[in-house]
């Protein structure tokens, strides 16, 4: 069986539009929420802006937590646990070179996101982007106890909608 993944993202709204990468995963082009792992020492928040940057090129700023989603998937049985947050965008700097297995920085919609379901990376994408329209938002304090995140697995765990 797999570890669990931990990972942080972030849903950046601008003008009805939503930040996300075409990247390569499971040898296949997906769309995703632009984010990553937390590094030795790195806060959630600090990890979601330095993911932001690396893999859009673009600043943040990190705002509230949406929620803690957990994610099976179906054919490899691997755990997907995210921490999303609602961001703020502030700017892009369209010549940084992306994240080596980043295709490119997308702006898309809800509804040009729902017509491409398929190629999203997973169900998680669109549950945080319906979840971040509903105004869903946690408490920082459901984290609080928790760090570092990475020692704390199980306790995340027990606070995800699984989705």
């Amino acid at each position: 069986m797999y570890p669990t993944d931990l990972t942080v993202a972030a849903v950046v709204e601008d003008d009805g539009r939503y930040l996300l990468v075409e990247e390569h995963a499971m040898g296949q082009v997906v769309l995703n929420q632009p984010g990553g792992h937390i590094e030795a020492g790195e806060s959630p928040e600090e990890a979601v802006i330095r993911e932001i940057l690396e893999e859009t090129g673009c600043d943040i700023a990190c705002g509230e937590l949406i929620g803690v989603y957990l994610w099976i998937h179906p054919q490899t049985r691997q755990q997907f646990l995210r921490i999303i947050y609602a961001a703020s965008f502030l700017s892009c700097d369209e010549s940084r070179q992306l994240d080596h297995n980043i295709v490119g920085r997308r702006w898309l919609t809800r509804a040009d996101l729902e017509q491409r379901r398929n190629s999203l990376r997973s169900p998680v994408v669109l549950r945080c982007i319906h979840d971040y329209e509903s105004g869903k938002r946690q408490s920082d304090k459901l984290l609080t106890g928790m760090l570092p995140l990475q020692n704390n697995v199980d306790a995340v765990l027990a606070n995800a909608d699984l989705v």
